[in-house]
């Protein structure tokens, strides 16, 4: 076999240039293939001046705001002083979840680049991040000469348009079949979880386990035609080219109520109410009720209010979909997908409120019914490349969701690696999802470990994270040996709570100091060895 010597790096940009090396390195490319002869170093100043960029505003790159339970006010505290581009992405949730069709960085460099004029994407992020956004993208109009200048408008040469490829993101969901639901919880149980089947044979769908399924939810037709009567208006009202009732049912947001509806009732009100009504658009609170506001509420605060239908339409924020971890497989069942769904209900007042998503799934989709979703490719949550490394998977109630599918998949795949599995929820007798699966799991020797911990069986609480503290002493040989570690949950308290007792074990039995143990959890987050889909 003859052995190919590579071409001999050309180094355009200097060392000292202000871009990170990968900007260097696609720099250095760029020019290679422009020139004929050989190259000559450009300067730092120079190179300032060809790219305005990350490096080229004066910003590290270096983003300490990316923490999911921070709450935005610290986010953006930690990002003052940053490039305008940063502290937009500062503004963002921080989940990297991919539901507005980007990750956190993307989004926000998308935004400032003006490539993306849509302010509202960052579902997770709710009002608090649409109004933070808003008022960035305002200062940037007043002064755009000291924004710098997007990423993607970086490259002067053109690309040709990506092909569409249906179902694979937001904005070109495919359809796929909903076949079966069926209840996880025993009597008992306060909560209400259901595993949800679809077919893809049709949408020409597939996906690798970690990645997440968007559905495009339809709100409740008795909660729409509760609306459309505030309003006085009639079900078969023309808007949009369509009737209010069907308009109202899949293309608007009837959660939150946004400020452009508070907007739009200050127009066409006045004294006390359009004081209300301007207060709650600016995002004051007059009435400490802010919080619990969503559409119908809003129409009912202010009662005597009606806008018209169209404008009433336009006032409103768009359907956004909802995502979910992938339970299932693809290499052990093609064509399949399942979902592990929490109902979300409850009550404000005397009225019941529903998640839009959970009980679409639920209840209202049927067996046969076509629904539009699409994959949404995970950020940094995906099984080792190498199938002998052993793995630990941290994932309390739905969290369980990824690492059935992780199981099915080394299952399916012939993988060597070990696999331990921390679940827990509240009672062990009618909240164990998968029970009879997991055990099956752990007697063929699949599961190697089955750690399980329950919150309401006893007089004290117990977690998952107090599990791990127990056996931490086996948990951290299993680190010592290379295990990978996954969290799927909740990030602001059991996301935040594990990794605190991750520390703990790594610093009592890997005998390190706290500030130790926290840099080498750290540096496993670096290298790819601690990975998390938390919300």
């Amino acid at each position: 076999m003859n052995q190919i010597t590579p071409p001999p790096r050309i180094e355009i940009i200097p060392a000292g240039a202000p871009f990170s090396e990968s900007q260097r390195s696609w720099l250095n490319g760029f020019f290679a293939g422009l020139l004929s002869e050989a190259p000559t170093p450009l300067s730092a100043e120079q190179g300032a001046a060809i790219m305005q960029g990350p490096a080229g505003d004066g910003d590290d790159g270096e983003a300490p705001w990316h923490d999911q339970t921070l709450p935005i006010a610290e986010r953006m505290k930690l990002a003052e002083g940053r490039p305008l581009r940063r502290r937009m992405m500062a503004a963002m949730a921080q989940q990297d979840c991919g539901q507005c069709g980007y990750n956190c960085h993307d989004y926000s460099e998308a935004i400032a680049g003006k490539a993306e004029g849509r302010l509202n994407l960052c579902v997770p992020g709710g009002k608090e991040t649409a109004r933070m956004l808003k008022t960035l993208y305002e200062e940037m109009d007043k002064a755009p000469s000291a924004v710098a200048a997007a990423p993607a408008a970086v490259p002067v040469v053109q690309a040709a348009a990506p092909l569409v490829e249906i179902g694979r993101s937001r904005d070109y969901p495919a359809q796929a079949t909903f076949v079966s639901r069926r209840l996880l919880n025993k009597p008992g149980s306060e909560k209400e979880t259901w595993h949800v089947e679809f077919d893809l044979a049709q949408s020409g769908l597939d996906y690798v386990v970690g990645d997440s399924f968007g559905i495009f939810a339809k709100n409740e037709l008795g909660h729409v035609d509760q609306i459309i009567a505030l309003l006085g208006a009639s079900h078969t009202t023309e808007v949009r080219g369509r009737t209010l009732r069907e308009v109202l049912a899949d293309e608007v947001s009837l959660a939150p109520a946004p400020d452009s509806l508070f907007e739009l009732i200050s127009f066409i009100t006045g004294g006390a109410q359009r004081e209300k009504a301007r207060a709650l658009a600016q995002g004051d609170d007059p009435d400490g009720d802010a919080a619990t506001l969503d559409v119908m509420a809003a129409l009912q605060k202010f009662s005597g209010v009606r806008p018209h239908p169209e404008a009433f339409v336009e006032a409103l924020e768009p359907l956004q979909p909802r995502l979910y971890s992938i339970s299932s497989s693809h290499n052990a069942t093609p064509g399949k997908l399942s979902l592990t769904v929490d109902c979300v209900r409850y009550v404000i007042g005397k009225r019941k409120r529903l998640g839009l998503a959970s009980t679409f799934l639920a209840e209202r989709v049927q067996p046969g019914d076509q629904v539009k979703v699409y994959v949404q490719k995970a950020h940094g949550f995906a099984l080792p490349q190498d199938s002998k490394v052993p793995i630990i998977m941290i994932g309390p109630g739905t969290g369980v969701a990824p690492f059935r599918a992780f199981l099915l998949d080394r299952r399916a795949t012939g993988a060597t690696g070990r696999n331990w599995l921390f679940f827990g929820h509240q009672r062990s007798g009618c909240d164990f999802f998968y029970s009879d699966e997991l055990n099956a799991m752990k007697t063929a020797g699949l599961l190697t470990r089955l750690s399980l911990a329950w919150s309401r069986d006893g007089e004290k609480k117990f977690y998952v994270q107090d599990r791990m503290r127990e056996v931490g002493r086996e948990l951290w040989a299993w680190l010592a040996e290379g295990a990978y570690v996954y969290v799927c949950g909740d990030a602001k308290r059991m996301a935040k709570d594990v990794e605190r007792a991750l520390v703990d074990i790594v610093a009592q039995h890997g005998a390190r100091s706290t500030d130790e143990a926290i840099s080498f959890v750290g540096e496993l987050k670096k290298k790819g060895r601690y990975q998390q889909d938390v919300y």
